[in-house]
């Protein structure tokens, strides 16, 4: 038995081992992500000491670039609800849109917010305002947190300049204007499609937010909050409210752009590059809601909020990491390699080739950005032979990389950890489903415009 045979039974046995676990036994997800990563190792034929140095690797490289971000998300959205910003917010966007339009904006706010953020980083900054709105107006808040999620994970994985697809763009050599355009032309008919499904599942699942960060499972759809007892209420201004969010936002959009644009030089580049890093743009968010909404509350109850933010992010953390870990065994066995160049020697469409090298990835190791850039790497040299254009070869490699979402994502957990879901089929529900609806929606406007102008 081959090496590589070998490691793709273990890769069978363990996430079979790892969905019983979660489904039928008393195991904790994470006890049951970090046994699932050692079986796959272990039965895989990895060197044990290799098994041992991927646990801390996998965790520790997952939380390195999420885990600060978790943290002040956490505190941050606690301040806006505890200081009623939320609620603000809420009536905002519903004088701006009109009532029955929430979802729809949660979706297009998700879509333009991940052109220059991280889906995972944009969701825990927005995360509060779903909260806010499911308050308010009672709708289910797995409908607006889809909807949020879906419009993020579309244009973070298909429209430049996000990072993955700018990536792909660079390794194929591609247009980044007319990725840009296509990538945006396929996102439309998915985000529909996001839109609708959100709507659905939250009549599935109603859940409002609850006090005291618990959730509330009404058995019919309650009404609209009475707004005569919220003008009795001390709230916000809109713009105090706003500002703690749209600011971290807008500093990472300018230096993207500046990136982007290749402006960031001299010191003022540095500066634009320092503020404008996730980490100290959330950072700077948080200071502003500490200062600009907290003037009606004392020292203690603002560091008591606070903690209590970090207390509720301890289980993301470490879901998050254990997602890691799974991640990083499978990565350091080299089945991924294995099998994008297996599918390479296939005869399919040579449209599907990169589809398929990503989706495969992504379901193996779980992150969209090196699914799609491996994808492309590996049809790179064969462009030519295949007679591919370079902008539909890398936006199938970015579709494919969206496909079903699950125990190996952050995004997966970081979803529905925050909107309260913790039953493992109403998670998949939520989530898997959710970006499998993506992937073959775009994979169909994908194919239709590579018919009309590949």
């Amino acid at each position: 038995m081959s090496a590589n045979v070998q490691m793709l039974i273990g890769l069978l046995i363990g996430m079979v081992l790892l969905i019983y676990m979660i489904t039928r036994t008393k195991v904790h997800v994470f006890l049951a992500l970090i046994t699932s990563a050692v079986v796959i190792g272990v039965i895989g034929g990895m060197d044990l000491q290799d098994i041992v140095n991927a646990i801390p690797e996998g965790f520790g490289g997952t939380l390195g670039s999420i885990g600060i971000i978790i943290g002040f998300g956490v505190m941050l959205g606690k301040l806006l609800e505890d200081s009623k910003a939320t609620t603000t917010m809420a009536n905002s966007l519903l004088k701006l849109l009109g009532k029955n339009k929430e979802t729809e904006a949660m979706g297009i706010v998700g879509f333009i917010t991940s052109l220059s953020i991280f889906c995972t980083s944009g969701f825990i900054i927005l995360a509060p305002l779903v909260k806010g709105l499911s308050k308010k107006t009672k709708k289910s808040v797995v409908t607006l947190g889809v909807a949020l999620a879906g419009g993020l994970v579309l244009s973070h994985s298909l429209v430049p300049p996000a990072a993955g697809p700018i990536g792909v763009a660079g390794i194929l050599d591609a247009s980044i204007g007319r990725m840009m355009i296509m990538g945006t032309l396929i996102s439309i008919p998915s985000l529909i499609v996001v839109i609708i499904y959100a709507k659905y599942l939250g009549k599935k699942i109603y859940q409002i937010p609850g006090e005291n960060d618990t959730w509330i499972r009404p058995e019919k759809q309650l009404e609209m909050t009475d707004a005569k007892k919220e003008e009795d209420e001390t709230l916000p201004s809109a713009f105090r409210s706003f500002a703690p969010i749209v600011v971290p936002i807008l500093l990472i959009l300018v230096n993207n752009i500046l990136t982007t644009a290749g402006l960031i030089k001299g010191t003022a580049g540095e500066i634009s590059a320092f503020v404008g890093s996730p980490i100290i743009a959330l950072g700077i968010g948080l200071f502003i809601a500490i200062f600009a909404l907290t003037g009606s509350m004392t020292k203690e109850q603002t560091l008591g909020t606070m903690e209590e933010g970090l207390k509720a992010s301890g289980k993301l953390m470490l879901l998050v990491g254990g997602g890691g870990v799974l991640g990083k065994i499978i990565q350091l066995s080299g089945l991924g390699d294995f099998i994008a160049s297996g599918i390479a020697k296939t005869g399919i469409p040579a449209i599907l080739l990169p589809f398929l090298i990503a989706l495969l990835l992504r379901v193996i190791q779980g992150s969209g950005s090196v699914a799609m850039m491996t994808a492309a790497s590996v049809v790179s040299p064969m462009l030519a032979t295949l007679g591919l254009d370079p902008v539909f070869a890398g936006l199938a490699a970015c579709v494919g990389a969206i496909f079903f979402s699950y125990f190996n994502d952050s995004y997966f957990w970081v979803i529905n950890e925050t909107i309260g879901i913790k039953d493992t089929k109403e998670q998949m529900k939520v989530w898997s489903v959710t970006s499998t609806l993506c992937c073959v929606t775009s994979l169909i406007a994908l194919l239709i415009l590579n018919a009309v102008w590949g």
